[in-house]
């Protein structure tokens, strides 16, 4: 099959299913992974859609499901992308929050209603799965957003350095939820208001 038709494929199954995972469109289509991804690459560049963690997710041009918001949805500060945290949510629906203090906050407050969240590693800018990252609380350096700060690595071995250089404590993403959470509760800082 020629990579076209794998394109016209993958945009079949996207318009019908609304997003996949890279495994089931290369179970369909019987390619690699690799394949898949490199299928997508023209279909991303088209915007037709727009990759998650593992997947990928219809862009509905016509509607402002996927017009994200440059203010928090938790806070309303500007976004900042190197601090972002995205939640999907059902309905093909994105909510960001400009960074982990106010995404781990709105992630609680939506429990099983996240499909997925995405945030950046704190070191290498690539985006990682919110579940799976290591987070890092009361260190000394300022990002100059939500208090507590939170910063988020992908690899719990920096995140242990990071701590060794600049101070703090790792928790896990469990752990980080209810900690953020527990440290809000009563605080008149940053996002309180909305408890």
């Amino acid at each position: 099959m020629l990579p076209i038709e794998r394109q016209n494929r993958i945009r079949e199954f996207i318009l019908e299913k609304q997003n996949m995972k890279i495994s089931e469109l290369s179970k369909e289509i019987g390619v690699s992974e690799m394949t898949i991804h490199r299928d997508l690459k023209p279909l991303i560049d088209e915007g037709i859609v727009i990759k998650t963690f593992g997947g990928v997710t219809l862009v509905r041009e016509n509607t402002n499901e996927f017009s994200v918001s440059e203010a928090c949805v938790f806070c309303s500060r500007k976004v900042n992308e190197r601090l972002a945290y995205r939640l999907f949510l059902p309905n093909n629906k994105i909510e960001m929050t400009c960074c982990a203090h106010c995404g781990l906050l709105r992630h609680r407050q939506l429990g099983d209603k996240v499909v997925q969240a995405i945030c950046p590693d704190f070191f290498r800018q690539t985006t990682i799965s919110a579940p799976l990252a290591w987070y890092v609380m009361d260190t000394s350096v300022q990002m100059g957003c939500c208090h507590p700060q939170v910063l988020t690595f992908e690899w719990k071995e920096h995140a242990d350095k990071f701590v060794k250089g600049f101070g703090g404590k790792v928790y896990s993403f469990s752990e980080a939820i209810e900690t953020i959470f527990q440290k809000m509760n009563g605080n008149d800082q940053c996002c309180s208001k909305h408890y």
